[in-house]
């Protein structure tokens, strides 16, 4: 198995980052680093994480990263990163909008 970044998990890195850097740039440096190494331990326990019965039929699953959820698809043999965020956060979305 591998992982793959999808574009939008990408971008919420970037948006996080710059949430946070502003007000404390040691810190945002630090939680995207801690958001981008998290994934790793999915190649060895990749259904480590809640399954999200609403995405059925896919395997769409949830793992929380500290203060932040990170949701991800296995499809294919690979770990799809979808989205991520602070667990605070508003979040009204599907993974496919």
């Amino acid at each position: 198995m591998k992982i793959q970044w999808t574009s939008r998990a990408s971008f919420d890195l970037v948006r996080l980052h710059d949430h946070l850097g502003p007000v404390a740039p040691e810190a945002a440096a630090r939680v995207v680093q801690q958001l981008a190494r998290a994934p790793d331990r999915l190649l060895e326990y990749p259904r480590i994480g809640e399954k999200l019965e609403a995405y059925d039929p896919r395997e769409v699953r949830r793992i929380i990263v500290g203060d932040y959820e990170l949701r991800y698809e296995i499809a294919a043999g690979i770990i799809f990163i979808l989205r991520l965020w602070h667990c605070r956060e508003n979040r009204s979305f599907n993974e496919d909008e």
